[in-house]
């Protein structure tokens, strides 16, 4: 590999990275409520777990609570069994035989507290994983180097250019962490 495939791979695995630490602080619970809390949710319909939007429109018609309703109505109580099911949510869904409604309890100080610690670790599991990423591309780039299909001066200059995509990373997430601290913690 040259260095070039080697900083576009790393590139690619730090937006992966960046991306998954999004969807997941998506799922977290900011006293709000949103469709995108339930993106995890995998409802078992027709035989087959199939994901929550698959089978019904998820709305937000006010701020403590969430709608659904099914494409077909035989999946109200599989939905609703779901929902209850995922632990993580700690939601109670109620259903009136048209469509499956869950009221959001307010979130507590302590709750709030709690989203943000959640917050830390997700962080830092996303920055584990970047680390990961650029001890791989170094290994791989001394390597090259090892093998003399590089220069040292070329070793360097990929290294410097794969911490600087490890940085800017590191500030995009940390924005993205304020933000959803601040969403969160916002009364």
């Amino acid at each position: 590999m040259n260095p070039a495939q080697i900083l576009e791979e790393a590139r690619k695995k730090i937006d992966a990275a960046t991306a998954h630490l999004q969807e997941e602080l998506k799922k977290l619970r900011t006293g709000r409520a949103h469709p995108g809390m339930l993106d995890s949710i995998m409802v078992e319909a027709y035989g087959q777990p199939m994901p929550l939007k698959a089978v019904g429109t998820i709305i937000a018609p006010e701020a403590q609570l969430l709608q659904i309703t099914p494409f077909d109505p035989s999946n109200l109580q599989p939905i609703a069994e779901a929902i209850r099911n995922d632990q993580s949510l700690g939601l109670t869904p109620t259903d009136d035989g048209r469509v499956v409604r869950i009221n959001l309890p307010p979130m507590t100080q302590e709750n709030r507290q709690a989203m943000v610690k959640i917050i830390g670790q997700k962080v830092e599991d996303c920055f584990v994983s970047v680390r990961q990423v650029r001890h791989d591309a170094f290994h791989k780039l001394e390597q090259a180097e090892k093998d003399k299909t590089i220069g040292k001066d070329e070793l360097e200059r990929s290294k410097k250019q794969i911490d600087e995509l490890v940085a800017k990373q590191k500030t995009q997430v940390e924005s993205l962490a304020r933000a959803k601290e601040q969403e969160i913690l916002t009364v």
